[in-house]
């Protein structure tokens, strides 16, 4: 077996299982504060920022998108990304995943009013977040559907967090968790049309290894929002000043 000399063109099923290994290693369903939340050992006023720090991830994904499907040279890839953002903003008929993650939030006993304003937000979730967005706005089309890669690990994730929390937690029930049922048949079609883009378009190791790179960062931001929500409501508990304090156990 020759040694692999950093420059030659990964075969399609290698870039798959690297970009496989990425998320088997940093992923945030290996975080600390995501065991606490799917063990049950949360509070709800604990869950309650989770909850409130996560609707600004998900009400920015549709921008997201946006700025994406703008750039987006052919049709199919526009039809992709439309279906994308009616996933999150609903098509009129139907309420899309912004829509539904308030379902959650209010379910746990936060007013829309408040969770819209982000008047709560982390200071860490908001420059996390807007990275992203500005991530895909400003970087090659090829590195933007890469990072949106993290929906290979998802489908995982979202059982074990539904499951964990209708177990644990009295205060969700089914209907507050209704953001995720849609997410575990849209989240592998999302993947399976990004995965098939990256490993046709990736023509040159550079390439290949921009799309890696691309998927570490993704990862990366998840991860250090939860960072952000462990240091301000678990340990050392210390909410900077403006964001959100529960005022339920």
């Amino acid at each position: 077996m020759l040694a692999e000399t950093g420059d030659e063109l990964l075969p399609p099923g290698e870039l798959e299982a690297r970009l496989r290994a990425i998320g088997a290693e940093r992923y945030h369903n290996l975080h600390p504060f995501h065991r606490l939340l799917h063990d049950g050992k949360l509070t709800k006023g604990q869950v309650q920022a989770w909850a409130l720090n996560r609707y600004y991830y998900q009400a920015s994904i549709p921008a997201k998108d946006a700025s994406l499907l703008a750039r987006l040279s052919t049709t199919a890839l526009r039809r992709e990304w439309r279906r994308r953002l009616e996933d999150h903003d609903g098509d009129g008929s139907k309420p899309g995943g912004v829509e539904r993650w308030l379902v959650l939030t209010r379910g746990l006993g936060l007013e829309d009013a408040y969770v819209t304003s982000l008047r709560g937000l982390l200071p860490a979730t908001r420059f996390a977040v807007d990275a992203y967005v500005h991530f895909v706005r400003e970087r090659s089309v090829l590195e933007a559907v890469a990072s949106s890669l993290t929906e290979m690990f998802s489908p995982a994730i979202i059982s074990e967090r539904v499951s964990g929390m209708l177990r644990a937690y009295p205060f969700v029930d089914e209907a507050t968790l209704a953001y995720f049922t849609p997410r575990l048949t849209q989240a592998p079609q999302d993947v399976a049309f990004a995965l098939d883009y990256v490993t046709r378009e990736a023509r040159t190791r550079p390439q290949q290894e921009a799309v890696l790179a691309a998927l570490r960062f993704k990862c990366d931001l998840l991860w250090a929002q939860l960072d952000a929500l462990h240091h301000a409501y678990v340990a050392p508990g210390l909410p900077p000043p403006g964001a959100f304090v529960p005022d339920v156990p």
